[in-house]
């Protein structure tokens, strides 16, 4: 009987460093990197749940300055306003502008 020969390859020096950086790599880097993108994926939320914020205090305070507008544009307002500074209130001198 004749015995096969088994041929055995050698692992190279440049093979070897291969496998180490793809452990090196699969292994240390992409957690890393995983956890690193998490984190700056939670800041950009934070930061964003802070601009909503300042946005929604913008928006009250812009309701309560128009609520305001239109006490001080009242006709009553205005009327006392007028009668303040001696001036009358004519509906005849008053035109209204349409479209």
């Amino acid at each position: 009987m004749r015995s096969k020969k088994v041929k055995r390859y050698k692992i190279l020096k440049k093979d070897k460093l291969m496998i180490s950086l793809l452990v090196l790599f699969g292994f240390i880097i992409m957690p890393a990197s995983w956890v690193y993108t998490k984190a700056l994926l939670s800041e950009s939320n934070i930061e964003l749940e802070r601009i909503k914020s300042k946005i929604d205090k913008q928006n009250d305070r812009n309701e309560a300055l128009g609520m305001q507008i239109d006490e001080l544009a009242s006709i009553d307002n205005i009327q006392s306003i007028a009668s303040l500074a001696g001036l009358s209130y004519n509906n005849n001198n008053i035109k209204n502008i349409t479209d």
